[in-house]
């Protein structure tokens, strides 16, 4: 069987592609390589002229356009028709959703409709075999769907041997977003929406829409100043304030430290917050659990700033400062001021 690779792309409010969706382009592309299959995206929207000079970098093969008129994006029913019915008449093997509020509410619809399994919040996807010893069957080129488990204490690998297509979510940051080096421009399907809808479909309406903008933009953070809850207190948070402001970094947090009430929820990093790949991650008081790692883990480079030398997060930290953070910080940014000038 053709394991056609299928990608769902979610639109921003701007009317462009989300960052999660082109990464699962790269991803998917690179995986329709290896198996040397078509890469297909389907894209439900309204005003998609622009998206296919935006998607055509990535190497997609074909790709369908739902023009919604501006009707239904964010409505799920009619949303969830088209795509789960694009995917059964394409017979495709493989489907990705960017784990995001929408793909979160679409992905498990889509599942249920074409009766398969679904992975939620991969942190890696690649392909292998598995054997199973009871009917003596080998299963070849499974996409291995790889996500912390358990709280994060371990990371498991799911497969889907028997009911395709095989499904996951993935999380944004946790690809890379890369180009095509020398791309052609993908076949494109204007999809008939009528055809897949009736008027049952639309029994909810949206009256109002709020959106809150967001406060803080840690995910696109090239300097990342992180605290733990060794840092002790919010007034010690203010130290890792000082310092992001120095080097013109963001300030972010583990679990631990917004549950303490150091900081707030929105800059959370980690498997239950955001995650982000910054040139250079300082983490401070940060203890390195498997469920913040998840989230922080691709930094270009990570500074520790610790009290203990057998930390789990001294075992990838390019540098470690052993230390408190009330003593190396005000040091740091005294230094860098002073080298800066």
């Amino acid at each position: 069987m053709e394991k056609n690779i299928f990608v769902y792309c979610e639109i921003t409010e701007e009317g462009h592609i989300a960052d999660v969706s082109l990464e699962l382009c790269s991803k998917g592309y690179k995986l329709a390589k290896e198996l040397k299959v078509k890469l297909e995206a389907i894209v439900v929207g309204s005003q998609l002229d622009m998206v296919v000079e935006e998607l055509t970098p990535y190497g997609i093969d074909t790709l369908y356009l739902a023009d919604a008129k501006g009707l239904f994006p964010y409505l799920t029913l009619p949303h969830f028709k088209i795509v789960s019915q694009v995917i059964a008449e394409n017979k495709a093997d493989i489907v990705l959703f960017g784990a995001t509020s929408i793909g979160r509410d679409l992905a498990p619809r889509v599942a249920s409709k074409l009766k398969c399994g679904l992975t939620a919040d991969c942190t890696a996807l690649e392909f292998g075999d598995h054997y199973v010893k009871k009917t003596d069957t080998t299963y070849k080129n499974l996409l291995y769907q790889i996500r912390p488990a358990f709280g994060g204490n371990i990371v498991a690998t799911i497969i889907n041997p028997d009911m395709h297509p095989q499904m996951a979510t993935v999380r944004e940051g946790v690809m890379k977003k890369e180009t095509v080096k020398s791309p052609s421009k993908p076949k494109v399907i204007h999809l008939e929406v009528d055809k897949y809808l009736s008027d049952e479909d639309f029994i909810i309406s949206i009256l109002e829409r709020h959106i809150e903008a967001p406060k803080v933009n840690i995910k696109g953070a090239q300097i990342i100043v992180a605290g733990g809850y060794g840092v002790g207190s919010s007034e010690n948070f203010k130290l890792l304030f000082d310092l992001a402001e120095a080097i013109g970094g963001e300030v972010g947090a583990t679990r631990a430290a917004v549950d303490a009430g150091f900081i707030g929820h929105e800059r959370q990093i980690g498997q239950t917050g955001i995650t982000v790949r910054p040139k250079l991650y300082i983490a401070c008081g940060v203890s390195g659990a498997v469920q913040h790692r998840a989230g922080m883990d691709q930094s270009a480079q990570i500074i520790s700033i610790n009290t203990d030398p057998n930390a789990p997060i001294t075992h990838i930290a390019d540098y470690n400062i052993l230390g408190s953070v009330e003593e190396v910080i005000p040091k740091m940014i005294k230094y860098y001021r002073q080298n800066s000038k």
